[in-house]
């Protein structure tokens, strides 16, 4: 165990020897405790600049990447590791650098309800490792990760279709709600969100046809049933079978009203 006290870590701090503190800097480094990083980066932040370009530096910024990870400030951690990526591709270090940015990204990625701009980075970052790296020691855990993302996405983006439909049953105006539901199912095929896509799009279709001037309610009824054909191509069994069959039954109670006036007419 390596111990430096306040004194012996305030002299290398404020002297002008480059090597003394990255001496420190490893040893502190390799203690691997919060407190170690911290006093680890303050002197790595000084001698960075000064060993570019020579042996040391590629050791020296692989710790310096690693300690803001380690410090959990994974937005410079992920941007540090990428300039090590670029910086020394041929590095042993390399492949991990690359996992290790690419992580930060994750957890960068805030709950499903907030703005998804970092997981979408997130998701990209992991497929782009994974697809470079297709034998990587950490493939497993990055495909657990870009699982997750994904439905983290997924999630919200069934959500927002889902307010979209409530919105419009408040304001009378459901076509947003339609085209989220359809971009969905585009999005997601294999999402577990998916059944509730379908069957959301023919409801939202149901009650765009029903709120509609009468000119045009008929044939966005026709609209409606041809989703709940599509949502009974893939879930002749589904969860919300009863309640899709119970929609329908009231669009085509609806149609045959108009085929009734046809025939007096």
């Amino acid at each position: 165990m390596f111990f430096t006290s306040c004194s012996e870590y305030q002299n290398v701090l404020k002297g002008d020897d480059s090597a003394a503190k990255l001496k420190m800097a490893e040893s502190l480094y390799q203690v691997g405790t919060k407190g170690k990083y911290k006093k680890a980066l303050r002197l790595m932040e000084q001698i960075v600049p000064l060993y570019r370009g020579k042996p040391q530096a590629e050791k020296l910024m692989y710790m310096y990447s690693n300690t803001f990870y380690e410090l959990e400030d994974y937005f410079v951690a992920g941007y540090q590791f990428e300039r090590f990526e670029s910086s020394y591709p041929k590095s042993d270090s390399v492949e991990r650098a690359a996992y290790k940015s690419a992580k930060s990204y994750y957890e960068l990625s805030p709950r499903f309800s907030l703005d998804q701009t970092d997981t979408r980075k997130a998701l990209e970052k992991l497929q782009a490792y994974v697809n470079k790296y297709p034998n990587s020691q950490f493939r497993q855990e990055s495909n657990a990760l870009v699982k997750e993302l994904r439905e983290k996405l997924e999630r919200k983006d069934i959500e927002t279709a889902d307010q979209y439909l409530l919105i419009g049953k408040q304001i009378g105006s459901f076509k947003p709600a339609i085209d989220a539901y359809d971009n969905f199912v585009s999005d997601h095929p294999g999402s577990i969100y998916r059944e509730h896509a379908f069957y959301g799009r023919f409801e939202a279709a149901y009650n765009r046809a029903i709120n509609s001037i009468p000119s045009v309610v008929e044939e966005r009824l026709i609209t409606a049933k041809g989703y709940y054909n599509q949502y009974l191509k893939y879930y002749k069994e589904g969860e919300m079978k009863a309640d899709a069959d119970e929609l329908l039954a009231t669009v085509e109670k609806l149609l045959s009203t108009y085929e009734t006036t046809t025939t007096e007419n």
